[in-house]
């Protein structure tokens, strides 16, 4: 059995888990594919299995691979679904990070995770995509994502305006620093922060939120994944940031732009133990009284 192993680094405090993790994959005769970077910053740190080999792009990973275990929080997992595309290639998050509220493993849980990879005992979530589609190249071969795509004025620069369109019908102008498309997924991401609602991963839906609207009876709105949305940007200065999960590229202001849902879903693991309501009320502390 192969599975992919992807991470943006390791520091030191890390290194008794990550050796923990890669003992507990030659336990399993689980062969590790590691990306290449991480793979060099450890091979003179980490006693490794001998059968380990490199990946660097997306076409290393072959369909024999049935799992790609991310090392660290959940930037470093949104990461990895730059690499897996439409192949069915689970993604198992190891948190490394601070919150989790995608990678949701902790580390105490390396070899039960480790073990349930190898004894496929692991509980697989379809998660929806936001596909972006424009009138120039944007994003390279990846114009999807996890979490949401967002439109947002420059560090320095002044209010803009969007023109938001459903399925070419008009919505709403936001006048605003910004504005976030996000999928249920990502409802508890940027959105989350500039007070859009948490949706359970399985809900068909958008969510769109201004960030910092002028208007301040604005307020977010929730449509069904199967619409077309649509944008018309104005502002002041020439370009506008657009982003996709921790991607992003400056564009000109007259880009024509649209967002979808993506005609495939991507699949996260989770221990049988582990759900969203209990993440839920883990990461936002629900249901816990401070005053005790």
């Amino acid at each position: 059995m192969k599975a992919a192993v992807y991470s943006r680094g390791m520091v030191q405090e890390q290194e008794k888990d990550v050796q923990l993790f890669f003992d507990e994959l030659a336990k399993q005769k689980i062969q590790p594919v590691v990306f290449r970077d991480f793979l060099e910053q450890i091979t003179s740190i980490i006693q490794l299995p001998e059968n380990t080999i490199p990946f660097v792009k997306a076409d290393d990973l072959t369909q024999e691979i049935e799992c790609i275990i991310s090392l660290g929080g959940d930037g470093t997992l949104l990461d990895t679904i730059t690499y897996i595309k439409n192949k069915p290639i689970a993604i198992m998050g190891i948190n490394f990070g601070r919150l989790g509220f995608l990678a949701s493993i902790r580390r105490e849980e390396l070899q039960m995770a480790v073990k349930a990879v190898a004894n496929r005992t692991f509980v697989k979530d379809t998660r929806s995509l936001i596909h972006v589609d424009a009138n120039i190249p944007l994003f390279g071969d990846v114009p999807y994502g996890l979490n949401e795509f967002s439109i947002h004025k420059r560090d320095i620069d002044s209010m803009i305006r969007i023109h938001t369109y459903l399925n070419g019908e008009f919505l709403n102008n936001y006048w605003a620093d910004g504005l976030i498309v996000a999928t249920p997924t990502g409802s508890t991401g940027y959105s989350l922060s500039c007070n859009g609602p948490v949706v359970f991963p399985d809900a068909g839906n958008f969510i769109i939120t201004p960030v910092a609207p002028h208007n301040l009876n604005v307020r977010p709105i929730v449509v069904p994944d199967n619409t077309i949305i649509s944008f018309e940007i104005e502002c002041r200065a020439e370009q506008v940031i657009c982003s996709i999960d921790s991607r992003r590229e400056l564009v000109d202001k007259n880009i024509e732009l649209a967002v979808k849902r993506e005609v495939f879903d991507v699949h996260l693991v989770r221990l049988h133990e582990n759900n969203f309501l209990q993440t839920l009320r883990n990461k936002l502390t629900w249901g816990l009284d401070k005053r005790n």
